[in-house]
């Protein structure tokens, strides 16, 4: 690949090439309100250094660290917030005042009018089960002591928000309308907490509920990382457009043939990042660049950042031009994405339904679209890609503590990603080697034909190599948690021929129950039925609820 590079960036292109048979002709117009800014929030506890009694902090919550320190952590994540971390180093207030930021530019150039507020949902996981309950009072308590957030409507939905949401809205109407006797199924896959999986597809969903219930004329959401911020000026200067101008692009929602003329619809859509240390030599200077070292340890086993690096450039930093490729008449698909910068139209949510299943614990957002990767005899659902559309990536700058702190279990999930594709793929309806073919390089590199030799060898290589280069107590930490973590992903992966194929089945009918129920609503609210008319004020009064007063 090294020795071939342009060749396999063009080659990539090529493949990854969409001619338009119809742009959008309804594109969006206004996306401070047809757009519903979405994110979530990742919580931990206090660093192990940090004295729980010093925090600023309202005295029961520090009462309560104090408990909840003593217990197991249930769930990993990169870079979570330590609670009673210094606000500069916090995400939730970082992210949030860079889209604020953004949004005042927005207001500046003309682009949105001066009273205008954008929407924005944060869901919210926790590492360890005793953050369930005091998870938004420390966001409330945060973000109110922050008097710079002007722009924005944030509403805060916790584990227990979501419970009350099926509970009280969607259970209802599915016991209404629908003949469903597992009363639990979708309480099993409507959660912000656990794997990211869980996360990133319910703040896609959400989009759904909020136009049948909140406000109709949402007509897209879109997810950024806290970590993530719009360089607005940068965009102007080298793209010509404002972060809300590329949301316009009437790519997002064209139609058009794949290099096979199979038809697509490109419902979704895809930025990129660029690095904070990158981005004074460009916008467009990808966040992964080609390896130009010697590769050691575990990387003589599965190498991934070489064809990382491929799809970097070959999808996310493609230019429109006066070429061929010009992002009009032909675009790019993308399968290569990021959590953040990327969305969907709630119409094509609503009629494609794709979903990352609650299995996937990494790469949640490439999982997304092999739900519904493939559509025979109708189109296939894609993301376009939308180039410009890019947000500097920031985590280096201010969360280097969470992120060193995180370190083993992000490598520990780099691990079980390969488990978990390998498995996933083959839990799907078509075969392994024809959705490889359409995922490779950097997606279908995760998806191998001996999973468990490879995650073996990658977790002992990786392990010897932290003892050579003089830092066994990371080695140790790495082998330790790794073992456990990994038998048990495995032992589950080795009870029957394929477990995740059911578990998938399953999924995907709970949620077409989802989207079915949500178009029954609809109908009962346009025709004035009085028991969807409830439904209608219960939802309101429950996301009215979930808003957080930014004191501003």
């Amino acid at each position: 690949l090294l020795e071939r590079r342009e060749d396999n960036i063009n080659a990539l292109r090529k493949k990854r090439t969409i001619r338009i048979t119809r742009s959008n002709p309804d594109p969006i117009k206004n996306p401070a309100n047809e757009i519903l800014f979405t994110s979530n929030v990742l919580l931990t506890v206090p660093s192990p250094i940090t004295r729980i009694d010093n925090l600023t902090l309202p005295e029961h919550l520090k009462s309560r660290l104090h408990e909840i320190i003593r217990e197991p952590q249930i769930y990993w994540y990169d870079h979570p917030i330590q609670i009673g971390v210094e606000a500069e180093k916090n995400e939730v207030v970082y992210g949030l005042k860079g889209l604020d930021q953004a949004v005042a530019f927005e207001k500046e150039k003309g682009i949105l009018k001066k009273n205008m507020k954008v929407h924005c949902v944060l869901s919210v996981s926790v590492t360890h089960a005793g953050l369930h309950d005091m998870a938004r009072a420390y966001l409330e308590d945060v973000l109110r002591r922050e008097k710079s957030i002007r722009n924005l409507n944030v509403y805060i939905l916790t584990e227990y928000d979501v419970a009350t949401l099926i509970g009280k809205v969607l259970n209802p109407a599915v016991s209404h309308y629908m003949n469903l006797k597992d009363a639990n199924l979708l309480h099993e896959i409507i959660s912000v907490d656990g794997d990211y999986g869980r996360h990133y597809t319910f703040l896609k969903a959400i989009s759904a509920f909020w136009q049948v219930f909140i406000n109709s004329n949402v007509r897209g959401t879109f997810k950024i990382d806290l970590d993530q911020v719009f360089p607005q000026n940068e965009l102007v200067r080298e793209t010509g457009a404002s972060a809300f101008e590329h949301f316009k692009t009437p790519l997002w929602g064209a139609e058009g043939l794949d290099e096979n003329d199979n038809p697509v619809e490109l419902g979704m859509i895809a930025g990129a990042l660029v690095n904070k240390e990158d981005i004074g030599r460009s916008l467009f200077t990808p966040d992964v660049s080609f390896p130009n070292k010697n590769i050691c340890g575990n990387e003589w086993i599965f190498y991934s950042q070489l064809p990382q690096a491929v799809s970097t450039e070959g999808e996310m930093m493609t230019r429109y031009g006066e070429s061929e490729l010009n992002g009009r008449d032909r675009c790019i698909q993308r399968v290569h994405v990021t959590g953040g910068t990327c969305g969907i139209l709630v119409e094509s949510l609503r009629k494609y339904r794709p979903f990352t299943p609650t299995f996937i614990g990494r790469a949640e957002d490439q999982a997304y679209m092999l739900s519904v990767l493939l559509n025979e005899g109708g189109r296939t659902l894609r993301y376009a890609h939308e180039a410009g559309l890019i947000m500097r990536h920031d985590k280096k700058s201010f969360a280097g503590e969470a992120i060193q702190s995180a370190h083993t279990g992000k490598l520990i999930g780099d691990y079980a990603r390969i488990l978990h594709f390998s498995y996933y793929a083959r839990a799907l309806p078509w075969s392994v080697e024809r959705i490889k073919d359409m995922i490779d390089p950097f997606t279908g590199c995760f998806v191998s034909t001996i999973p468990f030799t490879v995650v073996s060898l990658r977790l002992a290589l990786g392990g010897a190599l932290f003892f050579k280069n003089g830092k066994p107590n990371e080695g140790f930490d790495l082998l330790q948690m790794g073992t456990n973590r990994l038998h048990k992903i495995i032992k589950k992966l080795s009870e029957t021929p394929n477990p995740l194929r059911e578990k998938f089945q399953k999924e995907k009918k709970a949620w077409n129950v989802f989207y079915d129920v949500l178009d029954k609503v609809e109908e009962g609210l346009q025709r004035g039925d009085p028991f969807d008319l409830d439904l209608d004020n219960k939802a309101k009064e429950m996301i009215k609820t979930s808003q957080i007063d930014l004191g501003t």
